[in-house]
């Protein structure tokens, strides 16, 4: 509660004027005991600050900012009224000092400790604030005695013109507005209504009773029904007129202007019903910090019913209406600047006509005569009379460029004839009309603005990869979602299009070309390429191995079977029986399953060993097919070599053992085979849509082999993070490898060169090496081991170069490995996962948005409902108790919850 004393004397006697003397003196007692004036004398020399005879005065306790100000009213001339506003009690700084200065200027209240330098005049003096306070002054405003030289921007700019922009947006205040006089009237309605039942009551309860006393009083209840039915029908006018103001549109007027005294103050000014509530908002080109709309002022004038303020008069209420107006302010400035066709003639040459020699841009114009006179003739002085307080337009005198005019300047000092008189009625400034023109882009030009911003997004991306890199997927939930943009068509490769689901995914898949497949090496070839390499020793090979199976099975797309890692590491672990072992392992096209025809030709010894090999493989074979890189395409060719090992095995060797056709061997061979599938990368339909993902599990149900599939990006919280599908149904399909016309021609080379796997021959029986390798070559080895794990773990989906063969490829392969090609695809794989972040951000928040809408507009509903309810129970009340006195929602709330006490 705020108490405010007011009380009145008169101006000539001094005497108290007040019906209620104890009134009056309760609040004189509070001015002395709360203001800076103790006694009665010490007020009455107060009103002697004011001019004239009559006047009031008033004291603020306050600790505000904005301070206040004495005005006259221009329509007494003779005896002047006023305002004196002292202010007092201020709030002070660490120092001890107040926040306002008021001694560094006798003329000016500053704020204390404010550089004048990077601060805006307005916001450190209270001077200059109250120059531009109001967007037509007509009143005059003293600080400490002193008179303020008000403005009018729009008459202080070179250039000026005017845009009319009309817009059916702002309407947050008009709604309002309605809403409000939907409810008076409403209320006078149910008055009105209300008004006339009682008249018809009375009337029928009066009847045949013609007394004097019973006619006046049906009067007065018939004249006051009259009273109420006419409010209420203005009411509804008033209801109607602003429902049908709320769909017109909404006209401004946007002045810009050219502020060539100081170049650097430019921005927007924006006025509510003339008062200002936003100075120096930069808007359109201006934020972007160049030197286009620089300098450039625009004022507008916004009324209530488009903008509402908030209580201190700095803001506005309705923010999202707020920077619509500001968007179009922008546009509208870059339209002036297109017209007033500065850029066209030279920014730098133009700010040098007026005197802007300096290339800091808030460096203050020259102070040479001959540029001072430039400036003055572009802008015409326009100065308010001290009597009648009416702006005159002075014309231009070489010998006024540097007259300063007084404070008291009246009209009968104006050179020009026509204005040198209060009589004389005030000229309009005359502001050009401008018109927006809004340039249609052609399909070029949008998509070369696209593109433009795609390079920059991009800029963007590479720049946080530099400083933050990614190395997991915790580090790419960290990157912010605006750079994730999509990726420029020219750096994004084509790919094969997805076929559609397969009935029968593995018996279909094509196989390798012949062609590319190279040329078989002998046994004795292999044998003599293992002996090149005396340093590699068993227990080395092993480990290296072993590394390299648990790396690859974790992110390869065609991953091995756990057989072929545990047959590995038994193999190696006893070399004695390392010959049959390793011909286990050995590929499809290893020799040992293609024999040479010019083996007859090795010695007895040889032939053998090469026979020990071949049965050895086609026996393991039987037992257990392990592929060589997990792929549907080499399972046909791999059947038919495996069928000529076992018929040259059984040819040499009448003792080798055969397949039993019993049936629980058949299912636990189909398990076994089965087990191959591990690893495979596949797409699942769910919900419609395909997913990517990889075999994690195989199990055998009935007749019918199942995949359990891991997915590799779940899109939603809904979608399950793996599942169980049916092998070759049509919700399953194998990805494409990539076809060979995309794959880099190197990497074409390398594949028609043969490859040794990481182990020693396998038709050689591996001795343990007794002679030490060198340390600088097995230190060259494990660095080699090492970036092929590197490179396999971040390998692109799409890469030309399997992990396969990136695990075989050799020292002088890694020296030709494309790696300019292989960061590439990393990076627009690592766009498009971005940008798959980005969608999901996007739709949710259009959720969020829609279920807000929703939300808003249920409780708009709920509290018509309420509102509806409380004014019939309130009708019901009234015809039940007509003597009822509820005037606000909550009184009502109470009385029915009274009532419902009582009744219980």
């Amino acid at each position: 509660q705020v108490i405010v004393p007011l009380p009145t004397w008169n101006a000539r006697s001094r005497e108290p004027m007040t019906d209620n003397m104890e009134k009056f003196a309760i609040e004189t007692e509070l001015i002395y005991k709360y203001s800076p004036f103790k006694s009665e004398r010490e007020v009455m020399d107060q009103f002697n600050k004011i001019r004239g005879e009559k006047g009031t005065c008033g004291w603020c306790r306050s600790q505000v900012r904005y301070l206040g100000f004495g005005w006259d009213s221009p329509g007494e001339l003779v005896t002047c009224s006023g305002t004196l506003v002292i202010i007092f009690n201020l709030k002070l700084m660490d120092n001890g000092e107040p926040e306002l200065d008021v001694t560094s200027d006798p003329q000016d209240i500053q704020m204390a400790e404010t550089p004048p330098e990077g601060t805006k005049p307005e916001r450190r003096s209270f001077r200059a604030y109250a120059a531009v306070l109001y967007i037509d002054p007509r009143m005059r405003i003293f600080i400490n005695g002193h008179k303020v030289q008000t403005k009018r921007l729009s008459c202080c700019l070179y250039k000026p013109r005017m845009y009319k922009y009309t817009s059916n947006r702002f309407k947050t205040r008009a709604e309002q507005e309605v809403k409000k006089a939907e409810h008076m009237a409403r209320i006078a309605e149910e008055k009105a209504r209300e008004a006339e039942s009682k008249a018809r009551a009375l009337e029928l309860r009066l009847g045949g009773d013609l007394t004097r006393e019973s006619r006046v009083t049906l009067r007065q209840v018939q004249n006051l029904a009259i009273t109420m039915r006419r409010e209420a029908d203005v009411k509804k006018r008033i209801k109607d007129a602003k429902r049908r103001a709320l769909k017109e549109p909404k006209e401004l007027n946007f002045i810009f202007g050219v502020n060539i005294e100081q170049r650097d103050l430019d921005g927007m000014f924006i006025y509510n019903c003339s008062r200002l509530i936003k100075m120096y908002e930069k808007v359109g080109p201006q934020l972007e910090g160049g030197m286009a709309c620089g300098g450039v002022v625009g004022v507008v004038d916004v009324p209530y019913l488009v903008l509402e303020p908030t209580h201190n008069k700095q803001d506005f209420a309705d923010a999202k209406e707020y920077r619509h107006l500001l968007k179009a302010m922008g546009e509208h400035l870059a339209q002036y600047w297109k017209d007033v066709a500065i850029a066209q003639r030279g920014i730098i040459k133009f700010w040098d006509e007026f005197g802007y020699l300096s290339a800091n841009w808030n460096q203050p114009p020259s102070s040479e005569l001959r540029y001072k006179r430039r400036r003055a003739m572009e802008i015409p002085t326009t100065i308010q009379c001290d009597v009648c307080l009416k702006w005159r337009t002075l014309p231009f005198q070489l010998s006024s460029v540097e007259k300063n005019y007084p404070d008291n300047w009246v009209c009968s000092m104006n050179p020009d004839p026509e204005q040198d008189r209060c009589e004389a009625a005030e000229q309009k400034q005359k502001v050009p009309l401008g018109t927006l023109k809004k340039d249609l882009k052609s399909n070029e030009e949008k998509q070369k603005q696209l593109t433009e911003k795609i390079r920059q997004q991009q800029k963007k991306l590479e720049a946080l990869q530099k400083a933050a890199p990614v190395r997991s997927q915790a580090d790419l939930k960290k990157l912010p979602l605006e750079v994730t943009t999509r990726p420029s068509r020219e750096h994004i490769r084509t790919q094969r299009p997805r076929s559609p689901p397969l009935p029968d995914v593995i018996k279909c898949a094509p196989s390798r070309p012949p062609g590319s497949s190279p040329p078989p090496k002998s046994c004795s070839q292999l044998k003599k390429s293992s002996s090149d390499h005396p340093y590699t020793s068993s227990p080395n090979l092993a480990s290296m191995l072993f590394k390299e199976e648990a790396s690859t099975s974790r992110t390869h797309h065609h991953t091995v079977t756990a057989g072929k890692s545990n047959s590995t590491l038994k193999t190696l672990d006893k070399p004695g029986t390392s010959m049959k072992s390793l011909s286990g392992l050995q590929s499809p096209k290893s020799p040992c399953e293609t024999p040479n025809p010019k083996a007859a030709k090795v010695p007895p010894v040889r032939k053998s060993a090469s026979g020990r090999c071949l049965q050895a493989s086609s026996t393991r074979k039987r037992a257990l097919n392990i592929p060589e890189d997990g792929s549907e395409e080499e399972r046909e060719p791999k059947k038919e070599r495996t069928k000529r090992g076992k018929f040259l095995a059984a040819k040499e060797e009448k003792d080798s053992s055969e397949l039993t056709d019993s049936a629980g061997e058949e299912e636990l061979l189909e398990l076994k085979k089965a087990q191959k599938d591990k690893g495979l990368h596949v797409e699942v339909r769910v919900n419609k849509e395909w997913f990517t993902g990889r075999v994690t599990a195989v199990e055998r149900v009935r007749h019918a082999i199942r995949w359990k599939v891991k997915f590799d990006y779940v899109p939603t919280d809904t979608t399950p993070r793996d599942r169980w599908v049916e092998k070759g149904s049509e919700d399953v399909r194998l990805m494409k490898p990539p076809s060979p016309e995309y794959q880099a021609p190197d990497t074409q080379q390398e594949e028609e060169v043969v490859v040794a796997e990481p182990s020693t021959s396998d038709c050689v029986r591996i001795e343990p090496d007794t002679t030490g390798p060198s340390s600088n070559q097995e230190t060259i080895d494990l660095l080699v081991q090492i970036l092929r794990n590197c490179l396999r773990y971040f390998l692109p989906p799409n890469f030309p170069i399997s992990k396969n063969e990136l695990s075989s490829m050799s020292s002088e392969g890694l020296l030709a490995f494309p790696l300019k090609e292989y960061f590439k695809q990393y990076e627009v794989g690592l766009q498009n996962l971005c940008n798959s972040y980005q969608t999901r951000a996007d739709a949710r928040a259009k959720a969020c948005e829609e279920n807000l809408r929703n939300s808003e507009r249920k409780l708009r509903e709920t509290e018509e409902k309420l509102q509806k309810l409380r004014t019939n129970i309130m009708a019901l009340l009234q015809k039940v108790q007509e003597d009822i006195d509820i005037n606000t929602d909550d009184e009502l709330d109470a009385y029915i919850e009274d009532l419902i006490m009582k009744g219980d």
